[in-house]
C-alpha cells in the first residue's frame, strides 16, 4: 500500500502584539473558517499564521493514521517527499515557511543576515541569534497595505532633511552632514552616512521623540503639507496624520518601497557586514508562492505535481481533495490547509459553485 503523502494540516497562530484584534484578523478568519472548534478571543491579536516546520510553530497533520504527530516529524522520516533537489540541497529540511499576516500597526524594523553571516552570528550568540538561516523574503498583499522595505535614494533623504526642521534634530546635525557630503562621495561615505544618522534616530530617547512630533504635527497643521515639505508622498503625509504617531513614521523619510509590483514586495539584497549598503533584489528563484483562482462554473481543478513538497492554502472556496495515493477524500474549505509531497498530483472537485482562491508555496530549484 502507498504512503500517505498528502494531507491536510493544522498551523499555528503568533498573537504578536501589532497583530489585529480578535475576528478583525484575517488570520483569526481563516482559523474560524477551517476548524470548528476554534474560539477567537476579541481582546487578543491574530499576527500570524505559520505553515511549515519551524521549532515554534511546527503544523499538526490531520490524519489519524500518520503516526507522526507533526509535519516536521513526519519529514524527518520521509525526507524523499521533499524531492530529490530540495533534499539534498537543504539537507532533508522544507526549506521555506509559508505564512499569512494581518497587521494592525506598525512591525518592528528588521534587517536579515545572509545564510553565512547567520551561521557565523548563531554560533556567536545563539541566545539572540537562534536561527542559522538566511530569510529571503517574499510579501503578497492580500488587502491594501503600506510596506517600507530599504533605504530611498540620498537626494530624497537630504530634501527631507532640509524641509523637516524636527526630522533633522532626531537624525543629529554631524550626520545630516555628512548624508549631504555623501552626495558628491562613493557608496562607503554613504553607508557610513546612512548608519549614523539612523543610529541616532533609533537611538534617540523616547520623549525627544515625542516633543519633536508634536512640534511636527503642530506645525503641518498650521501650514499647506505640500508646501512645507516640498513634498507630494502621500505616504509620508497619511503617517503624519495618523493616530499613530513614532519612530516608524520618521523612518518613512528614511524608507521606501523598491517593489515595482503593486501586490508583491521582495526585500533588498543586504551585503554581508553593512546592511546600509543595499539592492534592489529581484525574486528569490529558488521558492515560489503560486495563485490560483478557479470560476466556481469549474467543477474540478487539477493541482500538478511537482518535484517539491508544497503546502496549500485555501483562501476561498470549498472542495474535495483527492490523490492517486490517499486512501479517502480530504475536505476542504476557506483557511485549510494541504501538505503536498514532491511529485503527487492532486485533484480538486469544486462542492460549492463559488470561486476558488488558492495559493501554494514551493521551492522550484
Amino acid at each position: 500500500m502507498a504512503s500517505q503523502r498528502v494531507f491536510p494540516l493544522s498551523c499555528a497562530v503568533q498573537q504578536y502584539a501589532w497583530g489585529k484584534m480578535g475576528s478583525n484578523s484575517e488570520v483569526a478568519r481563516l482559523l474560524a473558517s477551517s476548524d470548528p472548534l476554534a474560539r477567537i478571543s476579541e481582546d487578543k491579536p491574530y499576527a500570524e499564521l505559520w505553515m511549515g516546520t519551524h521549532p515554534r510553530g511546527d503544523a499538526k497533520i490531520l490524519d489519524s493514521r500518520i503516526s507522526q504527530r507533526t509535519l516536521g516529524q513526519w519529514i524527518a522520516e520521509n525526507q524523499d517527499c521533499l524531492g530529490s533537489k530540495v533534499k539534498d540541497t537543504f539537507n532533508g529540511k522544507l526549506p521555506f515557511l509559508f505564512k499569512v499576516l494581518s497587521v494592525e500597526t506598525a512591525l518592528s524594523i528588521q534587517a536579515h543576515p545572509n545564510k553565512e553571516l547567520a551561521e557565523k552570528l548563531h554560533l556567536q550568540a545563539p541566545q539572540h541569534y537562534p536561527d542559522s538561516n538566511h530569510k529571503p523574503e517574499m510579501a503578497i498583499a492580500l488587502t491594501s497595505f503600506q510596506g517600507l522595505c530599504g533605504f530611498r535614494p540620498v537626494e530624497e533623504i537630504v530634501t527631507f532633511l532640509t524641509k523637516v526642521p524636527e526630522f533633522q534634530f532626531l537624525v543629529g546635525d554631524n550626520a545630516t552632514t555628512q548624508l549631504k557630503q555623501s552626495l558628491s562621495q562613493d557608496s562607503q561615505a554613504m553607508a557610513s552616512a546612512l548608519q549614523s544618522g539612523f543610529s541616532h534616530l533609533m537611538e534617540s530617547k523616547k520623549q525627544l521623540v515625542v516633543e519633536q512630533l508634536n512640534l511636527l504635527v503642530k506645525r503641518i497643521s498650521q501650514q499647506d503639507c505640500v508646501e512645507c515639505m516640498a513634498c507630494s508622498d502621500n505616504t509620508v503625509r497619511a503617517g503624519l496624520t495618523s493616530k499613530f504617531i513614532d519612530v516608524p513614521t520618521l523612518c518613512e523619510m528614511l524608507s521606501y518601497t523598491p517593489s515595482p509590483s503593486k501586490d508583491r514586495l521582495f526585500p533588498p539584497k543586504w551585503s554581508q557586514e553593512d546592511p546600509y549598503l543595499s539592492l534592489y533584489a529581484p525574486p528569490v528563484p529558488d521558492f515560489a508562492v503560486m495563485k490560483m483562482e478557479v470560476p466556481g462554473s469549474v467543477t474540478e481543478y487539477k493541482v500538478s505535481a511537482l518535484d517539491s513538497a508544497s503546502i496549500l492554502l485555501m483562501v476561498q472556496g470549498t472542495v474535495t481533495a483527492s490523490t492517486p495515493t490517499a486512501q479517502a477524500e480530504i475536505p476542504l474549505k476557506r483557511g485549510g490547509v494541504l501538505f503536498i509531497g514532491a511529485n503527487e498530483s492532486v485533484s480538486l472537485k469544486l462542492t460549492v459553485p463559488e470561486d476558488l482562491l488558492i495559493f501554494r508555496a514551493c521551492c522550484l530549484l
